[in-house]
């Protein structure tokens, strides 16, 4: 993997890795675009990625939202939402961020590497932020782990539980290496998936729009969402394929990095 890129986008300055696809089958195919969780990174990743990109012979591109990895970070991460003067926001997310990313900061930075119609592979909240930014873009496939399309009991319950293991117990100090500003990474997601209006974010008639191939794949014992993601999800994509696996929690890629691998790279094989 290639030593660590920023593009600037309005303003605002992303960390980029590139993988280059190796061997006479990564000589064409749109590059896969990777897409974090809502307290991933670059480095969060780890291997999986170059792993998938090996897999499938694509080239591959990951980036840091806003305020994670080494990324630009987001000022006064828990005070009140607002513009500063260069135009860069500030304050808590909103919960409209994830369609902001999808809509406004994805675009652009594609755009950027010039890349065209991507592979969109995202996790967690990047999942959705794929399925949203599918539903309005022309993408050649959208591969989608413990995608979000509304808000579980199961979620909140669990993502207060992480806030309690921040506060007091090692999961502060396990995360920070993986983040400039751990304390802008957790805040931001979190604040906003435990706040009252986000109890309505719901994209089951948005992703109606979505035309491109879908791979749609969800651990049995994931902690943060039922199968009902899934099963709603094709409800919505008819031509949505669904991967359930077994002994496989809230991150597949980790859990079942080989099955999610060969689910993946047979998906993209038959396009």
């Amino acid at each position: 993997m290639r030593a660590m890129q920023q593009v600037d986008i309005d303003g605002i300055f992303l960390e980029v890795r590139h993988i280059p696809a190796t061997g006479q089958a990564g000589s064409g195919g749109a590059p896969l675009v990777f897409l974090h969780e809502g307290l991933g990174s670059v480095a969060m990743w780890r291997d999986w990625p170059a792993s998938l990109c090996a897999a499938t012979g694509r080239a591959g591109w990951l980036y840091s939202r806003q305020g994670y990895g080494r990324s630009s970070p987001v000022p006064d991460v828990r005070g009140a939402p607002h513009q500063q003067a260069d135009g860069t926001r500030a304050g808590r997310l909103l919960p409209d961020y994830m369609h902001r990313e999808a809509l406004q900061v994805l675009p652009r930075l594609l755009a950027r590497l010039g890349i065209a119609q991507p592979v969109l592979v995202g996790h967690s909240d990047g999942a959705t932020i794929a399925l949203i930014h599918a539903a309005h873009h022309p993408v050649t496939a959208c591969v989608v782990m413990a995608p979000h399309v509304m808000v579980e009991d199961i979620s909140v319950q669990s993502i207060d539980e992480v806030r309690r293991a921040y506060e007091s117990g090692d999961l502060r100090q396990r995360l920070a290496r993986y983040h400039d500003d751990i304390d802008v990474a957790f805040w931001q997601w979190n604040d906003v998936w435990l706040s009252p209006a986000f109890r309505d974010f719901d994209i089951r008639q948005e992703v109606r729009g979505i035309g491109a191939p879908l791979l749609a794949i969800q651990g049995l014992d994931d902690q943060y969402g039922t199968l009902a993601q899934l099963d709603d999800l094709a409800a919505a994509v008819p031509q949505a394929q669904l991967l359930k696996l077994p002994d496989c929690g809230h991150s597949p890629q980790r859990d079942q990095p080989q099955a999610v691998n060969a689910a993946i790279a047979g998906f993209l094989r038959d396009l």
